[in-house]
């Protein structure tokens, strides 16, 4: 048996080898504001960096980002439906005109800003604008292989479920549906403290841990 498992571990360790560089290739590149792939922007990971000290941009600068990078695609037309202020970070949601679903989430660097892809489910779970849209990365645009199968009403089901055993007294907002995925604000006390992701076909649930506190919030959905 050991001479078989040799050949085995071999080729585990390539594919392991492969799939770091390509975690490596995307948390190591950022979007710049025509929606193309730019190099690596400084500020922490995905060019998110922490707490700002000084005075950051404002968050009519970065509704400016976003759009611009919206409107960078010229393959679909792409709005901006949401941007947040974090402590950490801006957060932009940007999704598809014309069927109303998600395309992306960036986040922006609240110092410079500085774009760039918005980490976990987003990279990892986004079936036509992440790593898991066939042929290609972000920016590449391919339809998902099939409907999800978690509808809205068991993705907020989900989160709560979640938000009850890890953070008791918080309440969903709406999910919104991403491709192969939704992403659910919620809320404590009536005012938006975070958000999570609920995958759209296991279910499986991703905290969005690096945004840091809640400040203020810019809807310009339609």
């Amino acid at each position: 048996m050991r001479f078989k498992l040799i050949p085995l571990m071999g080729v585990l360790m390539i594919v392991a080898a492969v799939g770091l560089g390509a975690a490596t290739v995307a948390l190591g590149q950022g979007w710049n504001a025509t929606g193309t792939m730019g190099g690596f922007y400084p500020g922490g990971i995905m060019g998110s960096g922490g707490p700002v000290s000084g005075h950051p941009i404002s968050i009519d600068r970065a509704v400016d980002i976003a759009q611009q990078t919206a409107a960078g695609y010229s393959s679909r037309t792409l709005t901006v439906d949401e941007v947040m202020e974090f402590q950490n970070n801006f957060y932009a949601s940007i999704k598809e005109q014309d069927s109303g679903i998600g395309a992306f989430e960036l986040l922006i660097n609240r110092a410079s800003g500085a774009i760039s892809p918005e980490l976990g489910p987003n990279i990892m779970w986004n079936t036509a604008y992440g790593m898991m849209a066939r042929g290609g990365m972000m920016g590449v645009v391919a339809q998902p292989d099939a409907a999800m199968t978690v509808s809205k009403e068991r993705a907020a089901s989900i989160a709560q479920n979640w938000l009850d055993r890890n953070l008791s007294g918080a309440a969903t907002r709406p999910p919104d549906p991403f491709y192969g995925y939704y992403t659910v604000d919620f809320e404590k006390g009536g005012k938006l403290v975070g958000m999570l992701s609920v995958n759209g076909y296991g279910g499986q649930v991703w905290f969005h841990t690096w945004h840091g506190g809640f400040i203020q919030s810019r809807d310009l959905g339609k």
